[in-house]
């Protein structure tokens, strides 16, 4: 089992920065491999970025590829997504998702373990 906490959603403007973080317990934190999923209203879960349970790794959807940032601190058993420039169309509940072997799938239902869930809104 693994649990998860996201934190540093808010609302803010477009064009702004916005740093969401995930705490994980229950797995060694290092072992595991994170990622971003998002869901805008009446929209399926989109995956948004994932890292490699090293951090060498890291993988990103087109949308959001040059703006946004995934990194991990194994010490901390937190991975952050950092958002640059965000834009109106990023407004979404932001999820963190864990894989215990291999890397996280980009089909969030193929993931097994999710955070509740911080709401980022960007106003235009």
């Amino acid at each position: 089992q693994v649990q998860l906490v996201e934190t540093g959603g808010g609302l803010v403007q477009a064009g702004d920065s916005l740093t969401l973080s995930c705490a994980a317990a229950g797995r060694t934190f290092g072992s595991i491999a994170m990622g971003w999923f998002r869901q805008a209203p009446g929209k399926e879960r989109e995956f948004v970025a994932r890292i490699s349970s090293s951090g060498h790794i890291t993988d990103y959807a087109d949308s959001v590829k040059g703006r946004f940032t995934i990194s991990r601190d194994n010490a901390k058993n937190t991975v952050y997504l950092q958002m640059n420039s965000l834009k109106p169309w990023d407004t979404a509940i932001y999820f963190c998702t864990a894989a215990e072997f291999g890397r996280v799938s980009a089909i969030a239902t193929e993931n097994a373990y999710w955070g509740q869930g911080t709401q980022v809104t960007v106003s235009s």
